[in-house]
């Protein structure tokens, strides 16, 4: 018989993304709402090893659902990929009464809750928090929507720049093994070219495309780059290709880091943050348990956490079309 859930936990863990306090204030209230006990476990893993709990009700998650980042820190932790470090964090959510957690967080973050139900037979719940949106069983990850938005406002700015001055810009962007970012960010500014990790379009491609940029009559280009693209080694190898090759051009590169990952979330990862959170407390309730809380079609899904960590999710291939027809 599955052990009554009376008391469930909460913690951020990976990389941070817009929304995941909205996630936390919805696991916090849906817990509130339902009479049971909450616990947020501050530094993720690594506060759960040293017991760096607090007890949370409705009010200590006010005024949270705008804010960037995670009140809860986040933090990578190598003691929990042991045997010893997860006995360590099993023994303190003993001590703590816990029945039961939610991690928000990425493929890691949901390995890592994978491993330690396998171990200790306890209930684990995951919500996909990543601006990367590379996660197996949902349309949509917490933070992407506003790591794309922010994408698209800096490249704006850019391209005023790049008008004002005839100028080439390559704006690198996050994405190490996927292109979501960059080919949504990049349709939706109207970048000239979109280099990502799932197609190496060469650099003969790429320098074919400026030409007849600059031969339609277009004045200054912008050419959206994932950090994992492998048409060059880098971006700065890409400058120096293209300034050998078409010195026409004035190039610049603008790598923009991690504001990608800050700012006040979409009022789209708002809203998806909180529905997520009530259906992953009420699938604990229901006793589920390695599931990842996903949407797609608009509506809340349940997938296997073994499942989601398979693999990235593959770009879509219509927008990759579309992309191609917009640059012409």
């Amino acid at each position: 018989m599955t052990k009554q859930i009376k008391k469930i936990a909460v913690l951020t863990s990976g990389g941070d993304s817009p929304g995941m306090n909205a996630a936390i204030r919805s696991v916090v209230r849906t817990c509130a709402f339902m009479k049971l006990e909450c616990a947020a476990i501050y530094r993720g893993y690594q506060g759960m090893i040293d017991g760096d709990f607090k007890d949370m009700t409705a009010r200590s998650v006010n005024n949270i659902i705008n804010k960037g980042g995670t009140i809860l820190k986040s933090a990578r932790c190598e003691e929990f990929r042991t045997p010893e470090g997860r006995q360590k964090a099993y023994n303190q959510l003993k001590k703590h009464n816990i029945d039961a957690f939610v991690v928000i967080g990425g493929n890691g973050s949901f390995a890592g809750g994978l491993k330690f139900n396998e171990e200790f037979n306890f209930p684990v719940m995951g919500i996909p928090g990543t601006i990367d949106n590379d996660i197996l069983g949902t349309s949509y990850t917490i933070g992407f929507d506003t790591a794309i938005n922010t994408v698209v406002e800096v490249i704006d700015k850019i391209r005023d720049t790049a008008s004002s001055h005839n100028r080439l810009f390559f704006v690198e962007v996050m994405g190490r093994d996927v292109g979501h970012i960059a080919l949504n960010a990049g349709v939706g500014a109207g970048a000239e070219e979109i280099l990502i990790p799932e197609q190496n379009l060469g650099l003969e491609r790429l320098l074919e495309s400026l030409k007849r940029s600059k031969k339609s009559g277009k004045s200054s280009s912008i050419v959206i780059v994932a950090e994992g693209d492998k048409t060059g080694k880098n971006v700065f190898e890409l400058k120096d290709y293209v300034e050998e090759h078409l010195p026409i051009y004035d190039v610049r590169v603008s790598v923009l880091g991690h504001m990608q990952r800050g700012g006040s979330p979409t009022c789209f990862d708002r809203v998806l943050a909180s529905r997520m959170g009530v259906k992953a407390v009420e699938a604990l309730m229901a006793g589920k348990s390695n599931y990842m809380v996903g949407i797609r079609d608009n509506n809340l899904i349940l997938t296997p956490i073994s499942e989601a960590i398979k693999a990235h999710t593959p770009v879509d291939e219509e927008l990759v079309r579309v992309s191609d027809i917009m640059t012409t």
